[in-house]
């Protein structure tokens, strides 16, 4: 029936040359939150949350990108 298909994960558009891609990770929790950084302001749009390293992957190949940088 295929009602629970696994996708590709939809490919993020963002501006290289204002955005950088980032994970996010509490030191507290150790929870992870993906998004960009707008390099003129500083400012983090988060766009998900990240369960593990397998999301971080999707995230990764969802940008077209090997790694991106963490931030605490």
């Amino acid at each position: 029936m295929g009602l629970f298909r696994k996708s590709k994960p939809a490919a993020i558009s963002y501006d290289p040359k204002r955005q950088e891609p980032v994970i996010r990770k509490s030191i507290c929790t150790g929870e992870m939150t993906a998004g960009l950084v707008d390099l003129d302001t500083g400012t983090f749009h988060d766009l998900m949350r990240l369960d593990g390293e397998e999301a971080v992957r999707q995230f990764c190949s969802s940008l077209g990108v090997d790694h991106v940088r963490v931030i605490y």
